[in-house]
């Protein structure tokens, strides 16, 4: 008896994705773009109350800035660089032959200043630290980036590749704490306006190592990140879709950020997975966006 098609297989098979050779490397049809463009510009409509300052960052950021922010104490396995060649001629005809043999052709690669973006909100603080001091307010960024997570898995809802757009609010413990709060809050409108299931519950980041399981269950038993979870390539695991996290100062203390009062300052995010909610409306609606519920459709403006 044939297995039952996956979501992958039905993604596949309705040319929704287009496979790289590469798991977790996939060309996105225009349907499937326009579906994400439409849930961008949902989630911007839903940040513009807040009145952010807006950046969009490329999917590449400086190597130095990341490791000033801890990224390497916590994530190296997810990490990708950019390597690029610094050999000679002599060195490049080498390299040539390699290829033509299929040996290995990455021996002259060399590590750059750049390395790709894992997360959207990365690139903000270096900015903000230059400025100065906050203001008393604080400050509210909206940031948007391709981002790249060395994760290769069949699910379609692990993308290598894939994008965030994010809000970042920077200022008190009090001020943090109440933006996340007002983002889970309306996040819950977000994704019932969009017809899907869900459940919020207490996350934790994938850490590397045995110290890293140390710093999850201290994640978790301080609440630092919740996370709405959809159904998407399983029932039994749903998918992290968004995550509304409280960083503490662990920002605000390496890039010497202070609020107007002095102290170093807090923050926090809200990040949603473009991809991940696409993928989401696709499994459960169906693989034709003309046929979704009129809610969902009126919500990610798809009327005409």
């Amino acid at each position: 008896m044939d297995a039952m098609p996956t979501l992958l297989d039905r993604l596949i098979g309705s040319g929704l994705l287009v496979p790289s050779g590469v798991d977790g490397i996939y060309a996105r049809s225009g349907r499937f773009e326009s579906i994400v463009d439409a849930l961008d510009a949902m989630v911007g409509r839903t940040g513009a109350i807040d009145s952010p300052e807006v950046f969009r960052f490329p999917p590449a950021m400086v190597s130095e800035q990341l490791a000033r922010s801890g990224y390497l104490k916590s994530f190296p396995q997810l990490l990708g660089t950019v390597h690029c060649f610094c050999g000679n001629e002599s060195d490049h005809r080498r390299l040539l032959r390699c290829v033509e043999a299929g040996e290995p052709w990455t021996g002259q690669q060399q590590p750059t200043d750049v390395l790709l973006t894992p997360a959207a909100c990365y690139p903000l603080y270096p900015i903000i630290a230059r400025r100065g001091t906050l203001p008393a307010e604080g400050g509210i960024y909206d940031m948007h980036s391709w981002c790249f997570r060395r994760e290769p898995s069949l699910d379609p809802a692990r993308m290598q590749c894939f994008r965030v757009r994010e809000f970042v609010r920077m200022g008190t413990n009090e001020q943090v704490l109440e933006f996340r709060q007002a983002w889970i809050d309306r996040a819950q409108g977000f994704i019932n306006d969009l017809a899907l299931p869900y459940t919020i519950d207490i996350a934790n980041d994938p850490f590397f190592g045995r110290a890293g399981r140390l710093m999850a269950d201290s994640q978790r038993e301080q609440k630092l990140k919740y996370e709405m979870l959809v159904p998407v390539a399983s029932d039994e695991k749903p998918t992290a879709c968004m995550s509304f996290n409280y960083h503490l100062d662990h920002f605000g203390e390496p890039w010497n950020i202070r609020t107007s009062s002095g102290n170093v300052a807090y923050s926090g995010c809200v990040g949603f997975g473009l991809e991940r909610l696409a993928l989401a409306l696709f499994r459960h609606h169906g693989m034709d966006p003309a046929a979704w519920p009129q809610k969902a459709r009126i919500a990610l403006r798809l009327e005409a």
